[in-house]
């Protein structure tokens, strides 16, 4: 895919960008690894305070910024707007909890024989972050805010689709007062990325991408035993209980599944609802749907603007008309927006079998499979067949039903009576091909972090008054 921007409201092409060459791309990674020597030695308040700076960066920007994500990846402007709001909020966060994150964590010390005993969190070095075009803020903030405050220096390869909100996050972090160097943007093509996590002075690695992207980042990664975290993607289960406020439910359901213009890796993509109450769930659900507004992502009425890429429209429409074929019924949308751009009909799709491909694959637009089932034990089971397990979702007002859904349900999230979100306070992460690892928390920050145990002990006269006891080694 060539570096460029593609408005994908119109087709045009608005501006491109050369990639990298390997002597400008060799320089780039000598000087974060330069800056790192330097960085790591920083003040945990020296950091908390440029994490503020940027914050009140991005507030001035909102606007601006927020115009240029819609210009580049077709989001309304309002879900911008929000984007930019919520990534000043993580900056926030952790300029105000990081400090206590990094904490020495205190150890029982007299049970191995010291005087003190603790994990000592230090940083690791120069992280790649290889990021998605969906929320092309949010998603290389949510690594960069939790890295910066740990004292890592970040390397972001971020998609071709959107280069210019990925030089702004370069930007900002140096308009905030952050030491030269320490973020650096790589407009580099999806074939060199194996070049730069080979070399050694990148120590670690985040993707969130697609299985095959993941799969390929931690073969090589493996293969040089550096760590690495991967958000793969998902096909959120909504599972409705008869006990639910219907009316509620099929609003979030709607929201969920058609936010971001459907293309959100934790949005709800599998509608699993009760047979005793999916006539009525079913009825709203589709109302809502076929009233939701496509047009231009600019316009403060849109509610789903164009799809990010030609290719991706392209996508939605294969697995529409795979499911169609092969006998799934189209209750509202099905098709192309007869319009210039990559827009798609909000779509929702009923009668799925294992037959067709988004039975367990993910579409990433905004199209809704619905299934009527008998039980909840039905429909975590058809939930769970599903090979991502990111986030999931229950409505229900019953406590056992509740219980048994956070036990049972294959997933790295599990949501009751709410849409599925990311928020710094909480961990945020999958399990299958969903990927491994967390972001967010200090979870999210302790995974490119060296949990160092550090072991003092008594004076010397007490250690040679103890000697006799003699001790068992590994």
């Amino acid at each position: 895919m060539a570096i460029a921007t593609v408005n994908p409201a119109t087709g045009e092409t608005l501006k491109s960008f050369d990639p990298l060459t390997d002597e400008v791309l060799e320089d780039k990674i000598a000087r974060a690894s330069a800056a790192f020597a330097g960085y790591r030695l920083t003040s945990i308040e020296e950091r908390a305070g440029w994490l503020r700076a940027a914050a009140d960066v991005l507030d001035a920007d909102t606007d601006s910024v927020a115009a240029l994500m819609t210009t580049e990846m077709g989001k309304t402007l309002a879900s911008a707007k929000a984007e930019v709001t919520k990534c000043a909020g993580a900056l926030r966060f952790y300029a105000d909890q990081g400090p206590g994150m990094l904490e020495p964590q205190q150890l029982d010390a007299d049970a191995v024989g010291a005087r003190q005993a603790y994990v000592s969190w230090q940083p690791l070095g120069v992280v790649l972050a290889i990021m998605p075009w969906n929320f092309p803020l949010w998603q290389a903030m949510r690594f960069a805010a939790p890295a910066l405050m740990a004292g890592n220096v970040g390397l972001l390869k971020h998609a071709s689709n959107v280069p210019q909100t990925a030089l702004y996050m370069e930007e900002l972090f140096r308009k905030a007062g952050f030491p030269d160097d320490v973020f650096q943007t790589l407009l580099i093509g999806s074939s060199t990325i194996e070049q730069v996590l080979r070399d050694d002075r990148v120590v670690a690695a985040t993707l969130t991408g697609s299985a095959p992207a993941g799969q390929s980042v931690a073969s090589i990664a493996g293969d040089a035993l550096k760590p690495t975290v991967l958000e793969l993607g998902g096909s959120d289960p909504f599972i409705v209980m008869p006990s639910a406020d219907l009316a509620a439910a099929a609003s979030v359901a709607v929201t969920s599944r058609n936010q971001n213009n459907g293309q959100s890796c934790i949005s709800a993509k599998r509608f699993f609802v009760h047979r005793d109450v999916a006539e009525e769930f079913t009825r709203v659900f589709a109302e809502k749907i076929g009233a939701l507004t496509v047009g231009d992502p600019m316009d403060d009425a849109t509610q789903v603007g164009p799809l990010a890429t030609e290719s991706g429209v392209q996508d939605v429409e294969s697995y529409v008309e795979d499911a169609r074929s092969k006998g799934a019924e189209v209750l509202v949308g099905g098709k192309r927006v007869d319009r210039p751009g990559w827009f798609y009909e909000p779509t929702l799709l009923t009668g799925i079998t294992p037959e067709m491909n988004l039975y367990a694959e993910e579409v990433f637009g905004p199209v809704a499979a619905l299934w009527t089932v008998d039980s909840l034990d039905e429909a975590i089971e058809i939930a769970n067949s599903h090979p991502y397990g990111l986030g999931s979702n229950l409505w229900s007002e019953d406590e056992g039903e509740r219980a048994q859904f956070v036990r049972d349900i294959q997933s790295g999230m599990a949501f009751i009576n709410g849409m599925t979100t990311s928020y710094p306070q909480l961990p945020f992460g999958g399990v299958k091909q969903s990927g491994y690892g967390r972001e967010l928390t200090d979870l999210g920050m302790r995974e490119f972090m060296n949990a160092k145990t550090v072991w003092v002990g008594a004076p010397s006269s007490e250690q040679e008054a103890g000697a006799s006891a003699g001790s068992a080694n590994e």
